[in-house]
């Protein structure tokens, strides 16, 4: 359940913090106020993009923080599953962004990635947007709302049939890359044959181009490097006045006088330490100068071998190890190419044995799917019942692709009847905006009794809906709320007057600036706002009476179920 929501500087909210109840919690207020900016601030919490516009305007951060409590062991579990913990029985999810645009996700004050923020979320809560109504004009989400149905009966069949797909999937696209005639077969293994040759020619060592470039660097500048270590051995070690000579003679004279005094002596002994370390680089000097190898013919040679590195690199590698994992590659390529039609004929046995897999899992979910449908069309047709379509009808229709996808070969779309007389047509054919918000809402409260997720929101369910239908919807809202957390955004005041906990967002300009604020209305308060959502901005005492009545009679529903 989510118990707190903390808002910081974001688009018209200076800071606000909201404690939302178990059952019905309603969110009203005029148009403007920032209703949307609250919804947006909870996926923003969980995962959803980040826009850099979304911060107020000067300020340096926003913040985003979400309080849940979970007690359902399922979800523990899952969490877990995630290296998720929860503290106290509590999931804590924040999201900060600065005015750069960096966005930093924690749970539990751990750094996570926005990915598992989605993921976590999808176990805590579900969010209805203002239009997801529409998705249900696209025939593939009906699909994936079935399986959420069936998902207990579906198990692990579906990462099966996705992981069978892909093999098949790639063994199909081997075996059409594999299509070769014999000039071409022959065409194909004497150009791989040419760069085995190539690579193998060149008899690579690892490292070996890291020392050739410092090799390169060293002999391109000999001149340079000789002129610099003969000067410096001039000033360190050749004659009077250098380095050496001069730090013997003072070395020689503080021990003149290091018996009358114990500083000096210990003078003495670092300054001879010093003359020590010069001494030692001299003779390293001189014979690092010894060694030093330089001629034109050396320097031709590690400057073609190089070039011949870089050729390769450029053709077939960045480095020379990705250069010989290549070669094995080009061997590989060259033995399956050699014994063509073995390896055409190993393909065709794979792909046949991973289609036959395909096949068993894909009739094995179709025929789960086919049980659940029935099921899941019957509970969501009395779902409508209750939201006051009164004769419909409402049915899973599936066919068969000619091909297979990762959800196997379903093609699965909802078709309704509202009107009596009427024939089963897909939504698309039939629904209005209205009814398609309340056939969203069927299918979101259906598949809530079947999940482990607590916490339901809606935003603005009531889009194209009045009179006693909005009051069906209401009931329903209410019903929905007896066993879960529902957090919904409504500008009707028959779902307003549901309401377990009741939030009023306003918006106010101070100064310079407009902020929304979010007010825990108590019962009087609440009846204040159903008048004002009744009466607009006049609100008199026949109003006044009338939000009172509504709030007594949603005061009864709750003792019964719709």
């Amino acid at each position: 359940m989510l118990l707190n929501l903390h808002v910081k500087n974001l688009a018209l909210i200076e800071e606000t913090e909201v404690n939302f109840g178990s059952g019905l919690n309603i969110l009203s207020g005029e148009t403007g106020a920032g209703k949307s900016i609250l919804i947006g601030s909870i996926n923003l919490a969980l995962g959803e993009k980040a826009q850099k516009d979304m911060l107020r305007e000067g300020a340096e951060y926003a913040l985003v923080e979400l309080t849940f409590s979970v007690e359902q062991d399922a979800q523990i579990q899952a969490l877990r599953g995630m290296d998720v913990f929860p503290e106290d029985g509590q999931v804590v999810m924040t999201r900060r962004l600065t005015a750069n645009g960096r966005s930093v996700c924690r749970i539990n004050s751990e750094t996570v990635s926005a990915s598992l923020m989605r993921r976590v979320a999808s176990l805590l809560i579900d969010i209805h947007g203002q239009h997801e109504h529409q998705s249900l004009l696209t025939k593939k989400n009906h699909i994936r709302y079935l399986d959420a149905w069936a998902k207990r009966d579906l198990g692990d069949r579906k990462r099966l049939l996705a992981s069978c797909y892909h093999t098949w999937a790639e063994c199909k696209r081997q075996l059409e890359k594999a299509s070769l005639d014999e000039e071409q077969q022959r065409r194909e293994l004497s150009f791989l044959q040419y760069e085995i040759d190539e690579i193998e020619q060149a008899q690579l060592r690892p490292g070996e181009d890291e020392q050739l470039e410092m090799d390169f660097r060293r002999l391109s500048n000999g001149r340079k490097i000789l002129d610099a270590l003969a000067e410096c051995r001039e000033l360190c070690s050749d004659g009077a006045g250098s380095i050496s000579d001069t730090s013997g003679r003072a070395v020689r004279a503080l021990l003149h006088v290091s018996e009358y005094d114990e500083q000096v002596d210990a003078l003495a002994g670092q300054l001879q330490e010093i003359d020590s370390l010069i001494n030692d680089f001299n003779r390293d000097l001189c014979g690092y100068m010894d060694d030093f190898e330089f001629s034109d013919e050396l320097f031709a040679e590690t400057e073609s071998r190089l070039d011949q590195i870089n050729h390769l690199k450029s053709k077939y590698g960045k480095t020379i190890e990705i250069i010989l994992e290549q070669k094995e590659k080009k061997e590989a390529e060259a033995e399956r190419l050699q014994h063509y039609d073995e390896y055409r004929g190993q393909l065709e046995a794979k792909l046949s044995e991973s289609e036959q897999k395909l096949r068993e899992i894909s009739g094995e979910i179709s025929d789960i799917r086919k049980s659940a449908a029935v099921v899941f069309a019957e509970e969501i047709k009395n779902a409508l019942i209750s939201l006051n379509f009164q004769d419909v009808r409402l049915e899973m229709e599936f066919q068969r692709l000619d091909h297979y996808t990762e959800n196997g070969w379903d093609d699965v779309r909802f078709l309704i009847s509202t009107n009596p007389g009427e024939p089963l047509k897909p939504l698309d054919a039939v629904a209005s905006g209205g009814e398609l918000s309340r056939i969203m809402l069927a299918i979101k409260t259906v598949l809530a009794e079947n999940d482990e997720i607590e916490t339901l929101i809606f935003d603005e369910i009531d889009s194209g809906i009045s009179g006693r239908t909005a009051q069906r919807v209401a009931e329903k809202m209410k019903q929905t709320a007896l066993n879960h957390q529902v957090i919904c955004i409504t500008h009707l005041p028959q779902i307003a007057a549901m309401a377990d906990s009741h939030f009023l967002i306003e918006k106010t300009s101070e100064e310079l600036s407009t902020i929304s604020r979010i007010n825990d209305l108590n019962r009087e308060e609440s009846i204040r706002e159903l008048a004002r959502m009744l009466g607009g901005t006049k609100i008199t005492e026949s109003v006044l009476q009338t939000a009172r009545e509504m709030k007594d009679m949603a005061d009864a529903v709750r003792t019964y179920s719709v």
